[in-house]
């Protein structure tokens, strides 16, 4: 308020100042030439009245008009419209006193200020009449000062207009942005250039990524290549660098069970040319497991022994167990040396000699007695 009241009784001053010196103009003004008589002086014509100053009731009301009388100077005719910015340029002029005294005047060729300039000017004429305006540092991007508004990001300071994407050059004042080597983004930029790829669709992985078979993944994308569907808890088996479900892994790759036809997946057996789960390798034709693991192959077939020697004919005729040794074949079929013997006497037929009655073989003594 101090101020203020000084500022008041300046501007007072001043203008009583300036109304003496334009009443004594006005009178100079009004004097005209004419004769003299008598030691006075004529004059043709009375000179205009002066209005006197209404009275002021306040300190405002003065400030106002003086500020007005100032108005009226510097722009005779008034208008609604502004007029334009000039640049300012100082002159120099000698007075009637010899002094010389600077005197603004405006070019009407010169080009309009920028806006830095407008702003320079403002905080000159801001801090003239009282107001500081402190600079709040320098953008990081056009290094001047920083009046107004500003944003600080990345360490730095910026005008808002000025901080922008590295890539797109979009403002990102009202926006989130990313950081990558100092330099800022937008989000979809920072994406584009620096996300992982997803190894399906070829896109940038935003949020949450899959690492697998050593590439990045969205979930979604990170599936089955036979069947197209997602993995489960069994997980996921690769071939050729491509992931399976298990069922489609072992139906396209696993060999077949010789016996049942179904994959094979954990325990095996390789055996008489085919694999085999262990349960389904059994005699081919009783289709009895080998109890002592040994079997016998004919044409690519699993037999045991019994069902070996069945089809190859070297079951002994007398106990149809597998004749292993020597043999006497006889009647159409093989026999254990000691188990070829007479029907009726049971005794083993001496020297291979015997005769046959309806399939069954008798010594010479038994035949007589019973046939002849």
């Amino acid at each position: 308020m101090d101020e203020l009241d000084l500022l008041l009784a300046e501007l007072a001053l001043n203008s009583a100042h300036s109304e003496s010196e334009k009443s004594s103009k006005d009178a100079a003004a009004a004097e005209v030439p004419g004769a003299v008589y008598g030691g006075f002086a004529a004059y043709s014509d009375l000179p205009a009245p002066v209005a006197a100053p209404p009275a002021l009731d306040c300190p405002t009301q003065e400030l106002d008009a003086v500020l007005q009388g100032f108005l009226d100077e510097e722009d005779p005719v008034s208008s609604t419209t502004p007029p334009p910015l000039r640049k300012k340029q100082s002159v120099k002029r000698k007075t009637e006193g010899g002094q010389e005294e600077n005197k603004e005047s405006s070019s009407s060729t010169a080009a309009p200020e920028t806006i830095d300039d407008l702003l320079g000017g403002l905080s000159s004429d801001l801090e003239k009449i009282g107001v500081r305006t402190t600079a709040k540092g320098h953008c990081a991007s056009c290094n001047k000062c920083i009046v107004g508004k500003m944003i600080t990001a990345l360490g730095e300071v910026w005008h808002p207009e000025h901080f922008v994407c590295e890539a797109c050059k979009t403002e990102l004042s009202t926006t989130g942005f990313f950081e990558r080597d100092g330099r800022p983004y937008c989000d979809n930029d920072y994406h584009q250039l620096f996300s992982p790829r997803c190894a399906y669709c070829k896109g940038p992985i935003v949020t949450n990524i899959l690492t697998a078979l050593d590439q990045t993944w969205h979930p979604e994308h990170f599936f089955c290549t036979h069947c197209g569907g997602l993995f489960g808890p069994d997980g996921f088996l690769e071939k050729d660098g491509k992931p399976y479900c298990c069922k489609d892994f072992y139906h396209l790759f696993s060999p077949k069970c010789s016996g049942c036809g179904e994959p094979v997946r954990e325990n095996y057996l390789t055996a008489a040319n085919g694999t085999w789960h262990p349960e389904c390798f059994v005699c081919a034709d009783c289709l009895m497991p080998f109890a002592d693991g040994c079997f016998m192959d004919l044409d690519g077939r699993a037999l045991c022994s019994q069902h070996f020697h069945s089809r190859q004919g070297t079951l002994c005729g007398g106990c149809s167990e597998p004749i292993a040794g020597r043999c006497i074949s006889a009647l159409g079929r093989k026999f254990h040396p000691e188990h070829f013997v007479c029907a009726f006497c049971l005794r083993q037929v001496s020297q291979g000699v015997f005769k046959e009655q309806e399939g069954k073989p008798y010594c010479s003594a038994c035949f007589d007695k019973l046939f002849v």
